[in-house]
């Protein structure tokens, strides 16, 4: 007969008793992993698509003749083009994102490509949330103008070229607010380790 000391007894019963804990850490990390793979692909959607409807935006009206036109381009505003950057570079990253995002799938105790990821998902929501803001900005005064500084509401002429500018904000926003729970998300995921 062979005697186990207490110390020995403690060992085994903490190895028995973490294991359970450890396999629902593994699966809840796991979940994580694969809501930050979904959320990253609802961001890719929502960036680009506003990308693409911010950059394709122009509308012409005729003034008096023919000959004589007024054209709205997002070229016409230096923010318009910052938000098309902005976002087109922030679906590039996020496209690049998928592969680390899908490692995290299969091996969920990936903690230096976590952190790595997290610090890159922190740059690109600063990156889209400066271009959605000064957007919007933009946007409002079209749509409502500033009569202390002469700056008249151009939506009233240019209906088509405000919806288009408006709705490409609304993707751009659902991408910061997919961003910041990608990054909450990640931090649940390395403080469970």
């Amino acid at each position: 007969m062979k005697r186990i000391s207490d110390v020995e007894l403690r060992n085994e019963q903490t190895k028995s008793s973490s294991s359970p804990f450890a396999r629902s850490t593994t699966a809840v990390n796991k979940i994580l992993a694969i809501l930050d793979f979904i959320l990253r692909l609802i961001a890719i959607v929502g960036t680009l698509a506003s990308a693409i409807a911010m950059g394709t935006t122009n509308q012409t009206l005729p003034f008096f003749t023919r000959f004589i036109r007024f054209r709205a381009q997002y070229k016409d505003l230096p923010t318009f083009t910052f938000f098309v950057v902005a976002n087109a570079v922030v679906s590039g990253y996020l496209v690049l994102s998928l592969v680390l995002s899908f490692f995290h799938i299969v091996r969920t105790t990936a903690t230096n490509s976590r952190i790595i990821l997290i610090t890159f998902d922190t740059i690109m929501l600063c990156l889209l949330a400066v271009g959605a803001s000064a957007t919007a900005a933009i946007v409002y005064l079209a749509h409502n103008g500033n009569v202390n500084t002469n700056w008249f509401a151009i939506c009233q002429q240019f209906n088509s070229f405000c919806e288009r500018i408006s709705g490409s904000l609304i993707g751009s926003f659902v991408g910061v607010g997919v961003f910041i729970l990608v990054i909450l998300f990640s931090g649940v995921a390395l403080s469970r380790r």
